[in-house]
């Protein structure tokens, strides 16, 4: 896989679906338009959902694209720095249209809004607004006060709040069949390499009546697949109710078909969640498990709270229970103090454990964190890269092994749209996630779940046709 998760997906308001009223316009005045740009994780898309769903119904319309937008909205990523400096030239290219038109505005809202709080007007003294993931209740209100506030003064809100989970707000879904759920805010994991608890505070529980609720709108939205999101997913309680009770829960959910989750943390899986996971057959045979080093040594220094033996045998329960079990991971190289020893202790647990794939990192310091403070980033970069390359390279040959015995095998599908490279093909996923590409045939649409006889592989992707009536009879 790529070295990085942050992506940029605009998220356009128009691609989203509404499911309930907003106020009307004075009028002779039009709306104003809004356009969300979204940069990380699908709990950023997640927060851009929310942020549309909160805009939308204040009565603001959508902007097909920046150039026709009157409020700029950049939902941002802190996990890394390079994330960061992508979001800040982005900034100063959406500029332009400030330039031209005085009157809009522009805001950067997220994690990296609460982790650059003290500098971001300083880099980037034409920002309007800056909006931390605590704010966005807030977010009209902002809006209104940046809208009439005096040239270079900021409207600002970075508080954390630790009683803050939005319930009773509904997020403005893309339209599709897979939907976001988060279940759980914030992180008290504290690794010492990671931002996220400073940027997004201490973890709290959604209401599990919040939950279901958002589980039968996303049902009603046409979604048959939904993803629990959290930081560290499966460490969720709220009262008396842990995530293997809440995951049985939306597994009951009618029209639900597949649940995946992510991301759990190692330490926090239970053999009654293993159980659920197991007896649930709504609930994916995929679990991707981060582990970040393979060292002892390493995830000690990283206070990531077990032991590689730990780990291996929490891996062997799940493989036990669920046969058919996808796994995948994060993996760190280059954390400060790591020898040639500990890296190779990571090379033999890749190919000991042999994940479907894997989200590589080179190691890179995030300010305000412990690692940032007392470790000093001592590894050479020409040493992280070629640390980096060879576990690349050993990855992807156990991925093409992972997929090679598919050929010939008939999987479940759940279509979820055109493919980008060919109008004339479907693209979807399996229930171990794995992406599959098909000729697209009568009778066949967006939501489906269909028999797909694979045909060829590649490291990452099935490729197949669609089983027919006729086909299923002869066989």
């Amino acid at each position: 896989m790529t070295e990085s998760l942050v992506a940029d997906t605009p998220i356009n308001l128009l691609d989203l679906v509404d499911d309930g009223p907003r106020p009307d316009a004075a009028p002779g005045i039009r709306p104003r338009r809004v356009y969300i740009e979204t940069y990380g994780c699908q709990m950023n898309v997640a927060d851009s959902e929310l942020m549309a769903g909160i805009l939308t119904r204040q009565g603001y319309d959508a902007a097909t694209g920046p150039e026709d937008a009157d409020v700029i909205l950049i939902n941002t990523c802190a996990v890394r720095e390079r994330a960061e400096e992508r979001v800040l030239g982005r900034a100063a290219t959406l500029n332009g249209h400030k330039k031209e038109r005085p009157d809009v505005l522009l805001g950067i809202c997220g994690c990296m809004a609460e982790h650059l709080r003290e500098t971001i007007h300083e880099r980037a003294p034409f920002v309007d607004l800056i909006i931390g993931p605590d704010a966005y209740r807030r977010l009209p209100a902002l809006i209104e006060q940046a809208a009439g506030a005096e040239e270079h003064e900021l409207a600002i809100d970075v508080r954390l709040d630790k009683a803050e989970t939005y319930e009773g707000l509904t997020p403005l879904r893309r339209d599709g069949v897979n939907g976001w759920i988060t279940i759980q805010r914030g992180c008290d994991k504290f690794c010492t390499f990671c931002i996220v608890p400073f940027t997004r505070g201490r973890e709290r529980g959604v209401p599990p009546r919040e939950i279901l609720r958002q589980a039968r709108e996303l049902v009603a939205q046409g979604a048959r697949s939904v993803t629990l999101l959290g930081q560290t997913v499966n460490s969720y309680r709220y009262e008396d109710v842990d995530f293997a009770d809440l995951l049985r829960a939306v597994a009951q959910v009618e029209g639900v078909e597949r649940i995946r989750f992510t991301s759990p943390y190692p330490v926090d899986f239970t053999p009654k969640l293993i159980e659920v996971m197991a007896s649930e057959p709504r609930v994916c045979p995929y679990i991707h498990l981060p582990v970040q080093s393979g060292s002892d040594r390493m995830l000690k220094e990283m206070r990531r709270g077990h032991t590689i033996a730990e780990y291996r045998q929490l891996v062997a329960d799940l493989r036990a229970a669920i046969p058919n079990l996808a796994l995948s991971t994060d993996i760190i190289v280059g954390f400060p103090g790591e020898t040639d020893e500990d890296y190779q202790r990571t090379v033999e647990l890749i190919e000991e454990i042999r994940y479907d794939f894997a989200y590589l990192f080179k190691y890179s310091e995030r300010s305000g964190t412990y690692a940032h403070k007392k470790l000093p980033d001592d590894v050479p970069e020409a040493v992280k890269g070629s640390r980096l390359s060879r576990l690349i390279e050993i990855q992807e040959a156990i991925c093409l092994e992972k997929t090679t015995p598919y050929v010939g095998r008939i999987v479940q599908v759940l279509i979820a749209g055109e493919s980008r490279k060919s109008e004339h093909d479907w693209v979807g996923k399996t229930d171990t996630f794995k992406t599959t590409i098909m000729p697209k045939v009568p009778g066949s649409e967006v939501g489906q779940i269909v028999s797909v006889q694979v045909e060829e592989v590649t490291s990452h992707t099935l490729k197949g046709h669609i089983v027919t009536r006729d086909e299923s009879i002869t066989s």
